[in-house]
């Protein structure tokens, strides 16, 4: 990037873009891809939720030994959900999961507010919504303020049983705080993200009882072409027209 005498702007297809600031030259506006992946990583979510607490990690084991093993399962309905990390992909998961009947849902973001009539907790109020919490979607940005925001101290707030669902950033989640909390039985968790990632194949987490893990593909699915068109198309039009961009998340 630092060889583009002529750079403007750097346009991203990822929602995420801390990785990409420690590279960013001085004056070069850096907008990234909201709105691109919300309905891909939503699905994730709700898929990864729906796979943990319906044992279907379990079932698919059990295929290639021909094992019928029957469990009651948990399910989302009557279940009290928080969604931390309130912009987007937040509002896309709480829209899939209204459809499960859960018995509430719990917004958090890093201010508190009331958006479309509904309130949104603040990150001061976290320790009191953990408490109420059986389903935890995470979905914040990675920033100072939420890195390794779920840790020791606030896993051990949610109540037994809760699961812990990471479409967000692994380093949202101090990872041997998690394992702790999982080996025990006590919480269970699906993940998309890890800290680290990839995550090494002899890492405790693969074989952590109560843990789900997929390799960081919330966006990686078919709708993500035509979201991608539609972000890019107009956005190439403000820049030829010297209008101002959307999404600019820099400096």
């Amino acid at each position: 990037v630092s060889e583009m005498k002529n750079l403007k702007a750097l346009q991203l297809l990822s929602a995420g873009y801390e990785n990409y600031l420690p590279w960013l030259p001085q004056g070069v506006l850096l907008c990234n891809g909201a709105g691109i992946h919300d309905t891909a990583t939503a699905e994730l979510a709700v898929a990864l939720a729906l796979t943990s607490l319906r044992h279907l990690d379990e079932y698919a084991r059990n295929m290639t030994s021909g094992l019928w093993k029957l469990h009651f399962s948990d399910s989302l309905a009557d279940k009290r959900v928080t969604i931390f990390g309130y912009g987007r992909i937040g509002k896309a998961i709480e829209r899939r999961v209204s459809a499960f009947e859960p018995e509430s849902i719990t917004r958090v973001a890093r201010s508190a507010r009331t958006e479309d009539g509904k309130p949104v907790h603040g990150f001061a109020e976290l320790d009191e919504v953990l408490r109420r919490t059986d389903v935890l979607f995470l979905i914040a940005p990675l920033t100072a303020e939420t890195e390794g925001i779920v840790n020791e101290r606030t896993l051990a707030l949610l109540p037994d049983k809760a699961l812990v669902v990471n479409v967000a950033r692994g380093k949202v989640v101090v990872t041997e705080d998690l394992v702790a909390e999982c080996a025990s039985g006590r919480l269970r968790a699906a993940l998309d993200v890890t800290d680290p990632e990839p995550l090494p194949p002899d890492h405790p987490l693969w074989t952590t009882p109560g843990v789900f893990i997929s390799p960081h593909g919330g966006g990686q699915a078919k709708a993500f072409f035509p979201r991608a068109t539609r972000m890019l198309a107009p956005q190439l039009r403000r820049f030829a027209a010297g209008e101002p961009l959307a999404n600019v998340v820099a400096p």
